[in-house]
């Protein structure tokens, strides 16, 4: 049976996606990795990819390579996003992944939202019905609303919880002024994201979100069955949010469900997934395990069987 992989390098985190497809076409994982290499940062200050954040990429970027071949696949392509298209660099990550035999798209905003809205739609089915997705990064978030292949909104934000920190957390724990100072960037930012029906599905991806779930439920060590399609109200999200910003780092990193590695970025990023939640005025949000890396499989490869 073919295996298939893809790479999803990300500001914050570098994720490993090895999967066979079932019966009806639809891919089934093998293997799922992810590794907090923080790529993006300090390239929203200084524009470029750090010579340490490109080391610790390609090292992480490398030893998935290694273990998607020795599961079955010849070929390892990788998408990259925020932190790699808003550096004037990235072309240092292109090469350095080639390689590792690995060959890096550098993926626009508009590109990566739909990669996400592929792969929830493939998850959650909306037979016409309106559905919404937010993707937050740690450089931006998407957010797409459609039916099918229809969208009525879809716009990658140059928000994400790496970016928001090191532009507005500061003290240990975050300062009042550092959280007033968020929450209008969050207002402001994301001015322009749709209200949607009441009964419309929302549903967020990716690290930001899944920690928040795996906290909230008090999934440790992480399990995507536990956390993949649950609910979280609006009121859990906020609550959770305010609790958050009330630690410390150090007491952060020793939350169960919370990586140590994003205890760093997991205020700001609580405060955005909470803000975007109650800009589209959803009451709560289905939590979702599949992001870019699944969507660019159906991209790539079709649907078929």
């Amino acid at each position: 049976m073919k295996t298939y992989a893809t790479i999803d390098i990300g500001t914050n985190s570098v994720l490993l996606l090895v999967a066979r497809r079932d019966a009806n076409g639809l891919f089934v994982p093998v293997a799922e990795r992810m590794e907090i290499t923080r790529l993006g940062r300090g390239v929203d200050r200084t524009g470029i990819l750090s010579p340490e954040a490109l080391a610790d990429t390609l090292a992480a970027v490398g030893r998935f390579a290694d273990e998607a071949r020795a599961l079955g696949c010849d070929q390892v392509p990788a998408t990259a996003t925020s932190a790699a298209r808003d550096a004037a660099n990235g072309t240092e990550l292109i090469a350095g992944a080639a390689r590792h035999g690995v060959a890096v798209e550098i993926i626009g905003g508009d590109r990566e939202a739909q990669l996400s809205w592929s792969a929830v739609a493939s998850e959650f089915s909306t037979r016409g019905e309106l559905l919404a997705v937010i993707d937050i990064g740690g450089g931006s978030t998407e957010v797409i609303v459609g039916a099918g292949e229809r969208f009525s909104f879809r716009h990658s934000f140059d928000v994400g919880s790496v970016r928001l920190t090191e532009r507005h957390m500061q003290g240990d724990p975050p300062s009042q002024h550092s959280l007033d100072s968020l929450r209008a960037a969050l207002g402001s930012a994301l001015s322009t994201v749709p209200s949607v029906a009441a009964d419309t599905r929302v549903v967020g991806i990716a690290g930001t979100f899944t920690t928040l779930c795996a906290l909230h439920y008090a999934v440790e060590p992480y399990d995507v069955a536990q956390v993949h399609g649950r609910e979280m109200s609006i009121e859990a999200l906020e609550s959770a949010a305010d609790r958050l910003a009330r630690a410390t780092l150090d007491e952060r990193r020793l939350w169960p469900g919370l990586s140590p590695k994003r205890a760093d970025v997991i205020v700001a990023g609580a405060y955005l997934a909470a803000a975007t939640v109650r800009a589209l005025g959803a009451r709560s949000v289905t939590i979702g395990d599949r992001g870019v890396r699944w969507g660019y499989l159906y991209d790539r490869h079709g649907r078929g069987g």
